[in-house]
């Protein structure tokens, strides 16, 4: 980001007094012109991908997209400066990957650092937003939804829907209301990401609801045969069935 020319900028924050605040403290840096200011994620998205900014400045924390679903969306993000009231999302994984990591309330000088840091940041042909959301995202609390981009479509499935995730080379296809949904995504990274009292891996193939077990068959040997409640058959491994024996 040449220091020289406009830092084209888009604020992303649902509460309008904090977009007012840095409104108010952006105005004194000459260098930085705003040119969107988005309330929530979908917004932000359009925007973003839009009017490819040069930075934005991005709450984490808000209805319907939070910030890391919004970084997941857009292809090639700009740099990004987070601005949370909330402490407890890694921020040390942010500091690999974002230029700054503002804790609300934050002052004018906090702010002003963080844009030297941002003028000063050499733009990345492509950033792991998908490491990212899952490294920094959420570790503190299980997944409650996962985003599926489809072309234009964007689907939010909730967790409590998916019936099973089945690895398919390096995608995963959720199971969720009798549709499937592809997704670039690894096992071993949404394994960590979900709740693993109700969803257990129970084949390297497959990540199972545990709410969606009708019943436990004998298959063979050193395996077993989970029958859902639609009917679905689904292979169980021998480590599987460890796992799930001290669920069920």
């Amino acid at each position: 980001m040449p220091s020289q020319s406009l830092i084209r900028t888009i604020i992303v924050d649902d509460e309008e007094p904090a977009r007012l605040v840095l409104r108010e403290f952006l105005s004194a840096h000459k260098e930085v012109k705003i040119i969107a200011e988005c309330a929530n994620g979908f917004d932000a998205v359009k925007a973003i991908t839009e009017s490819k900014p040069d930075l934005i400045i991005l709450d984490i924390q808000m209805p319907k997209l939070n910030g890391f679903e919004v970084l997941e969306l857009v292809e090639q993000p700009p740099s990004i400066i987070f601005a949370t009231a909330y402490n407890q999302f890694a921020v040390k994984a942010f500091e690999v990957h974002a230029v700054d990591y503002l804790l609300k309330p934050f002052s004018k000088e906090r702010l002003s650092e963080a844009l030297e840091h941002a003028k000063g940041h050499v733009k990345k042909k492509f950033i792991p937003l998908q490491e990212l959301a899952s490294a920094a995202g959420m570790k503190t609390s299980p997944l409650e939804r996962i985003l599926v981009k489809d072309g234009s479509k964007v689907y939010v499935i909730p967790v409590d829907k998916i019936d099973y995730i089945e690895a398919q080379d390096d995608y995963i296809a959720i199971k969720s209301d009798g549709k499937t949904h592809l997704k670039q995504e690894r096992m071993a990274v949404i394994e960590k990401e979900l709740d693993s009292s109700k969803f257990v891996r129970v084949h390297r193939s497959y990540i199972l609801n545990l709410e969606r077990i009708a019943r436990i068959e004998m298959y063979a040997k050193d395996s077993r045969m989970a029958i859902l409640k639609d009917g679905t058959k689904l292979l169980i491994s021998r480590a599987g069935y460890d796992k799930l024996k001290g669920l069920l």
